[in-house]
């Protein structure tokens, strides 16, 4: 028995937003906040909700982290645990899990929400709301 292409399709886009969430875990973990900005949209559209608000754009949030976390102290290591990834279109995704940051200047975790969307050919992430 074949599988359909649609179920090709899904396994092929989950697995690739997958990848590239763990690359963003690699890249912080190496203390590159640009390495792992790579996994969001380059746009002033993009979202981020936060613990202090929200902000809009890549600009603005890779400057807030940057404020957020300025030394390995603070970016510690990263593990992110995905609890759901849910196909909303051919080009929108929906994912749900958990991050944990254990570092020197203290170790913090929540919960995650993302949207992602395919641009291009990547998917990247154009809506982040972490608590």
């Amino acid at each position: 028995m074949f599988a359909s292409p649609s179920l090709f399709a899904i396994n092929k886009n989950e697995k690739a937003i997958r990848n590239m969430l763990a690359a963003q875990v690699i890249e912080w973990n190496k203390g590159n906040i640009d390495g792992y900005m790579h996994g969001y949209f380059q746009d002033d559209s993009l979202v981020f909700i936060g613990a202090k608000g929200l902000r809009y754009g890549y600009d603005n949030t890779l400057r807030k982290y940057k404020e957020a976390y300025p030394d390995k102290e603070h970016t510690g290591i990263l593990t992110s645990t995905i609890i759901s990834i849910k196909r909303l279109s051919s080009n929108y995704y929906f994912v749900v899990g958990n991050w944990h940051l254990k570092r020197i200047a203290g170790d913090v975790g929540g919960a995650y929400t993302l949207l992602l969307k395919k641009v291009k050919y990547k998917w990247v992430i154009i809506c982040d709301h972490s608590s």
